[in-house]
């Protein structure tokens, strides 16, 4: 019995070799064709940051619209440019068939403002391609060094060069290998790209009503942010959302001289450092009532978050602090709660110089990231409530003389809006069948983020459009995004590629 199961086993564990030997000639074959026309596909990038795209000139984001709709209609896509109460918006479709799902990739044209004098280059919208020297600094290479090997640890320096436009070259890119290979497409393809992103999504959000039928998919990819630090292929199912607040807290009706009035004019900074600081432990946790309602960190959550490859203590000795705030047990159960930001405190001096005064008045200025457990409204009111419950009297306005002399502690308390979370369930068909479509492909699973910690502007289109979605980030974490000197690494410009042509050939 035990000799005839022998052989079964050998020849079980040959076909094993066999598929993996020709699973590994498969993903060879494809890192090949990519980087067959990655040179060229560089250049294009090239070309395309080269246009100004700031969401203030109109001529510009119409320019950079010229750009990309020539490209995606040489790839066969319909494009179309829809009204908006602000700028247009381009959506681009590509069907395979009426029985195929339909992915919507949502992208942005838009990039930050530039402050030239703070980047290490004449001009942000002129591509300089970077390698690191031995000092540790990026330094100018010529761009002809694309015509020979290329190291993915090299880098192109402009504004926008990851934020967002690498992400479009690299679906562009995906869709015309794929067509030269004949392969065909699993999905059929629908491609917004926003024109505001950077400014709140305005134009986007403006049409949510107006071409829903336009923007109907099974499924929404959001192609923004930055992969893990180790830039391995990356699914993020769901971001914080965002509310914001001000405090006031008062004192004399006017400034007064510190030296005249101190020991007798209370000063409303303190008094505001006692209200926030009955807000939060040592620890960093919320002492808010019912602050995290709603939110239980089960075995199977701690279980998905563990698989995030974290080095906590590299984290921590990234950011230069002795210790984190114990709201989470490691950086991704941290993001699992809603937080409690100061984000600035201003006094009623707003002149140059400091001035011996003890200030009238005092604002915090605060934010809130959102869980999908939380609402917006629900924590702003909260928080209000503490304040109350911490003896102030509670108001919406400045407060009159008679309230000044009648009350000991005043507060005003604004809210500014909010935007809730959103999270699709790890365990949806198209999480799983995104991680094995990426496992096979790459050879390892993606790494999975529950949630991101930043907030996506366009969270209320995911919410009313009631598309499931995830987040799909490509650009290398450390690319500046926002800030002087943004920079793509090129190693995940081909990665982003075949991430991309693994989607688009899945079948859902």
């Amino acid at each position: 019995m035990t000799k005839s199961r022998f052989p079964a086993i050998s020849a079980f564990c040959a076909c094993l070799i066999i598929a993996a030997n020709f699973q590994l000639a498969a993903q060879k074959k494809l890192d090949a064709a990519i980087a067959e026309v990655l040179p060229a596909t560089l250049k294009k990038h090239r070309e395309f940051v080269s246009l100004p795209n700031v969401a203030s000139d109109s001529d510009g984001i119409m320019k950079n619209y010229d750009w990309v709709r020539k490209e995606l209609e040489q790839q066969k896509f319909t494009v179309k440019m829809l009204e908006s109460s602000t700028l247009p918006l381009m959506l681009a479709e590509r069907t395979v068939s009426k029985k195929a799902k339909t992915i919507l990739f949502y992208l942005h044209i838009d990039g930050q403002p530039v402050n030239a004098a703070n980047w290490d280059q004449e001009d942000p919208f002129t591509p300089v391609l970077k390698q690191l020297d031995s000092q540790g600094n990026w330094s100018a290479i010529d761009w002809k060094n694309l015509d020979g090997a290329i190291d993915p640890e090299w880098r192109i320096f402009g504004r926008a060069a990851a934020d967002d436009k690498a992400p479009i070259m690299m679906m562009l890119t995906a869709v015309e290998l794929l067509d030269k290979a004949k392969t065909k497409l699993g999905v059929n393809i629908k491609i917004i790209l926003d024109p505001q992103e950077e400014s709140g999504s305005e134009a986007f959000l403006s049409t949510l009503d107006q071409y829903k039928a336009d923007y109907a998919a099974d499924y929404m990819i959001i192609m923004d942010g930055p992969a893990h630090p180790t830039n391995q292929p990356t699914l993020t199912f769901g971001c914080r959302g965002n509310a914001t607040c001000s405090i006031i807290t008062y004192g004399a009706k006017l400034p007064q001289h510190s030296g005249h009035y101190g020991n007798y004019v209370p000063n409303p900074i303190f008094t505001l450092s006692h209200l926030l600081a009955s807000m939060k432990d040592e620890n960093g946790k919320v002492l808010v009532d019912g602050y995290y309602d709603g939110i239980e960190m089960t075995p199977a959550v701690t279980a998905l978050l563990s698989q995030v490859p974290d080095d906590n203590d590299d984290i921590r000795k990234g950011l230069v602090i002795h210790k984190a705030e114990k709201v989470g047990n490691n950086y991704q159960e941290a993001l699992q709660y809603p937080s409690l930001n100061v984000r600035h405190i201003d006094t009623s001096w707003k002149g140059p110089g400091l001035k011996t005064i003890i200030p009238e008045q005092v604002t915090a200025y605060i934010d809130v990231r959102l869980v999908a457990e939380t609402d917006g409204g629900e924590q702003l009111e909260k928080i209000r409530r503490h304040i109350e419950q911490q003896g102030f009297l509670v108001l919406d306005r400045a407060p009159t003389d008679e309230e000044r002399l009648t009350n000991q502690k005043i507060a005003t308390f604004k809210t500014n809006g909010f935007v809730n979370a959103f999270r699709t369930d790890m365990e949806a068909p198209i999480g799983q069948k995104l991680r094995a479509a990426i496992a096979k492909e790459f050879g390892t699973p993606p790494v999975s983020i529950r949630t991101m910690g930043g907030t996506v502007p366009i969270i209320p289109a995911i919410n009313t459009l009631g598309i499931p979605a995830i987040i799909v980030p490509m650009v290398n974490m450390d690319n500046n995004q926002h800030n002087p000197n943004e920079n793509i690494r090129i190693g995940n410009i081909s990665q982003g590629i075949k991430m991309c042509m693994t989607i688009l050939t899945m079948e859902l």
